[in-house]
């Protein structure tokens, strides 16, 4: 949750726009659900699970930083490079390309 209200909450940490998010969805609509904060060694479980559902990845968050547009090191994408998603057909198709050359 980046806004609320017309106040800008991006430099309010994670937890922070992560409660309001909560507070918001009390009232929410069957089906939207909020993701609770994960914490310890789940990675590697967890991205087993992301594989099996086939979904496209996960990306983990430091549950004090702040929203940024663009890279961060306080956000980390993992991806499942065997679901194939437009991102990854481009790149199978330029380095398909460049190996024709």
């Amino acid at each position: 949750m980046l806004v609320s209200d017309g106040d800008d909450l991006r430099k309010l940490p994670l937890s922070m726009r992560k409660t309001k998010l909560a507070r918001l969805l009390n009232r929410r609509v069957d089906g939207i659900h909020l993701a609770p904060f994960e914490q310890g060694e789940i990675g590697p479980d967890l991205f087993r699970h992301v594989c099996l559902l086939r979904l496209e990845g996960l990306v983990s968050k430091h549950r004090d930083s702040v929203y940024r547009g663009g890279r961060s090191d306080r956000w980390i994408k993992v991806k499942n490079w065997r679901i194939r998603t437009m991102a990854t057909e481009a790149t199978i198709d330029r380095y398909a390309q460049s190996r024709i050359i």
